[in-house]
């Protein structure tokens, strides 16, 4: 088990990294191609590293951040210097899957009991 929660963090790690890189433009644009790699370690990171116990905070904390990085990306993007609305979309990308996987996960431990 730890071996799965060690790739599911390191998804979680690299999924960041790679969010920022491509919202800043550092990298490359937020093409298709970026965004299925975001969605895929979005997955992963559903899959392997929410456990039993994370998925009440992780769930709250998922839609809390959706919530403030989907209204204030567009704020963001226009007052900084850099385009921090592009990074917003590149982290949901990866926040996105991450989210609905566990969630769904959470509802089918319901209906089993």
């Amino acid at each position: 088990m730890a071996k799965v929660n060690l790739l599911g963090s390191w998804a979680f790690l690299i999924g960041v990294i790679i969010a920022v890189l491509v919202g800043l433009g550092v990298w490359v644009s937020l093409s298709p191609t970026v965004v299925a790699v975001l969605v895929l370690l979005g997955l992963i990171i559903g899959l392997l590293t929410i456990g039993a116990k994370e998925v009440e905070p992780f769930v709250m904390a998922s839609i809390a951040f959706l919530l403030a990085a989907f209204i204030g990306k567009d704020v963001l993007g226009t007052v900084t210097l850099v385009n921090l609305g592009s990074v917003l979309d590149a982290i949901i990308a990866l926040v996105v899957p991450a989210t609905v996987v566990v969630a769904l996960k959470e509802v089918f431990n319901i209906a089993k009991k």
